[in-house]
């Protein structure tokens, strides 16, 4: 990571956010977590989630209340274990693939229109990105064109939100299959593939989606089998249809652009929705 005054203030406010998520005290009477086969580093979501939550980390998947598959790679053989606690809750082991390809099949199948598109006879604009999770190498290429191994091509949806020259994205985190909080991103439109925001604002999903669109994203949840995660979805500005273009199990955030009160929001809010999910009342 090359050294620049952005990328300074980028880890300045991760630690701000590591420090307050770490002194945040627990919401509830204390359970135990157990991630498997790696440990949720700090830097992902979840870690702040379920320590807010009220979880305690354990290594024994035998003795813990809560099991979760975690692995950062696309696609992922994630058996159960063997020995489990009476009653425990395991979390993502339903989902074993989260390529591009996988994930257009289960929004296509929820939602019942298509995002997937065949370059050698589609005709225009469409977006090629690598099948691997999180690689953030999209890009626009004209079709008809050669379909090249292990890239994915979906409809170019034209993302732009009310002021034209920026694109938004809706990345949704979800709790139990259904959206929890919504993290609206807006960067320029030459900038679409970046993973850098302009701005980032926190959101319910009352406010972005209607109870129809809430209903289709926990179908895709379950086509999926995606427990815990979070989803990048795009809203056509012509037809103003939802497009989910991307889904991550074991993602990263919140988003650095969001505002430290937002950023402990968001996290309280997943909190407060994974324990209930996890453990409900014990």
């Amino acid at each position: 990571v090359p050294y620049s005054p952005s990328i300074i203030a980028e880890v300045t406010a991760w630690f701000r956010y590591f420090f307050a998520a770490r002194s945040a005290a627990p919401i509830g009477a204390p359970f135990t977590i157990a991630f498997t086969p790696e440990r949720a580093r700090p830097w992902y979501l979840i870690w702040a989630v379920s320590r807010i939550a009220g979880a305690r980390l354990t290594k024994d998947t035998a003795s813990a209340d809560v099991v979760m598959h975690f692995e950062d790679a696309t696609v992922t053989p994630n058996q159960p274990p063997l020995r489990l606690k009476r009653g425990a809750r395991l979390i993502n082991f339903g989902c074993s693939d989260v390529s591009k390809s996988r994930s257009t099949a289960a929004f296509e199948a929820a939602f019942g229109y298509e995002l997937a598109v065949d370059p050698t006879t589609h005709v225009g604009p469409a977006v090629e990105k690598s099948e691997i999770n999180g690689a953030h190498d999209g890009r626009v290429v004209d079709c008809p064109a050669h379909k090249l191994p292990g890239r994915a091509y979906q409809r170019l949806v034209d993302n732009r939100g009310a002021d034209a020259r920026m694109v938004e994205d809706l990345r949704t985190c979800l709790v139990a299959g259904g959206p929890i909080c919504v993290f609206v991103k807006r960067r320029p439109s030459e900038k679409r593939f970046q993973n850098t925001n302009s701005e980032v604002l926190l959101r319910t999903p009352e406010e972005i989606f209607s109870a129809v669109e809430i209903a289709s994203i926990a179908a895709f949840a379950r086509e999926l089998g995606l427990d815990w995660g979070a989803i990048d979805i795009l809203r056509d500005r012509g037809d103003g249809r939802l497009y989910i273009v991307d889904a991550n199990k074991t993602d990263m955030g919140p988003p650095v652009a969001l505002s430290l009160a937002d950023k402990m929001k968001a996290t309280r809010l997943l909190a407060a929705a994974f324990r209930d999910y996890a453990v409900g009342a014990r």
